[in-house]
């Protein structure tokens, strides 16, 4: 099979992606108050109507069926393996939208499908780039700590509507294009075919959930898509495709709200394990009286700011630490002038 083709094949299995995450956030959307999939509001949401909720079960249907047979036709075990446990952990996060959980075990089964994860892939390169290295106790540590804060920071950050799925479609779009990047016969490989058919779940997604939406996402889906985002991450990395500074800069925008809202809440002795309506995006949606003016605020500055800096680190890895702070910086001060995390 050409570049072409597989990339025809790629775009193919894309748009059904994207159809069955559609229908499947509709029939969860039709279902929900049958179903008590029904989030309403209370003094911490950032919405004023009963709205139904666990609409990302149609993303994680679709993206486990194509990528179980991707897996399966391309004879790749760990992708399969990977996709068993972001199903467990969407499991999880299906009983958690039905009746909550308590916030420990939620933990604790993230933290172990983190640790599994990287004990299935076994070898993983140094943070700074280098010859990839045998999991050690440090190295370990680090890519451990990484997953399970960008399980819980993901899910953090979808509190308002179309935010969490127009971060997956930009983050999962831009990591295939840069994958790719001179390198046509990636087209082939069946860890970057299921890049783009991730990022048109979360486009079939968005077609229910965009301002004003008709349907949240619900954990079912965020836990599973952060999960599935920093699985293909480490697989590209493993792989030599895209380096670690790279995944940084298209994440800086979820990345430094959360990690400011958490630290400003911690330093100010609030209850930082306690859910609340603090980051800046929320802070935001509030002021402007609109989630779709933050949603766009987002589009805005991941395309016109951070792809460009993320395909510079592409092509000069050499100057990695000037295009990350010009990533973060003008992210960190926004979040912080918007009061991320500053007691109501």
């Amino acid at each position: 099979m050409s570049g072409a083709d597989a990339l025809t094949a790629a775009l193919g299995w894309a748009l059904l992606a994207a159809l069955l995450s559609w229908l499947g956030a509709l029939a969860v959307c039709r279902a929900a108050p049958h179903l008590g999939l029904v989030a309403r509001p209370n003094a911490r949401s950032s919405h004023s109507v009963p709205t139904p909720h666990g609409g990302g079960l149609g993303m994680v249907l679709a993206g486990s069926a194509i990528g179980g047979w991707l897996a399966w036709t391309r004879a790749m075990p760990l992708l399969g393996g990977v996709l068993i446990l972001a199903g467990l952990l969407a499991l999880v996060g299906l009983r958690d939208d039905f009746r909550p959980l308590p916030a420990g075990l939620r933990l604790a089964v993230q933290a172990l499908l983190c640790a599994a994860l990287l004990t299935l892939m076994g070898l993983l390169p140094a943070p700074g780039g280098g010859l990839p290295l045998m999991l050690g106790g440090g190295l370990f540590a680090f890519w451990f700590l990484s997953g399970l804060w960008w399980v819980n920071l993901f899910n953090f950050m979808d509190g308002i509507d179309g935010f969490a799925g127009t971060e997956a479609l930009f983050m999962l779009a831009s990591g295939a294009l840069l994958a790719a990047w001179g390198h046509p016969e990636r087209f082939m490989h069946p860890v970057w075919m299921l890049m783009p058919c991730l990022a048109a779940a979360a486009a079939g997604f968005l077609r229910t959930n965009w301002p004003p939406a008709r349907v949240f996402m619900g954990d079912v889906g965020s836990t599973w898509m952060a999960f599935m985002i920093f699985a293909l991450a480490l697989m590209t990395i493993q792989a030599g495709w895209i380096e670690p500074p790279v995944w940084l800069i298209l994440g800086a925008g979820f990345m430094s709200d959360a990690s400011v809202t958490l630290v400003v809440r911690m330093l100010t002795g609030q209850r930082f394990t306690q859910a609340h309506r603090s980051h800046a995006y929320q802070r935001l949606a509030r002021h402007w009286g609109s989630h779709r003016h933050v949603t766009l605020l987002l589009v805005g500055f991941n395309a016109f700011w951070l792809v460009p800096l993320a395909v510079a680190d592409q092509v000069s890895p050499q100057w990695s630490g000037l295009w990350l702070g010009l990533a973060f910086t003008p992210a960190l001060l926004g979040v912080w002038h918007a009061g991320a995390g500053r007691a109501e």
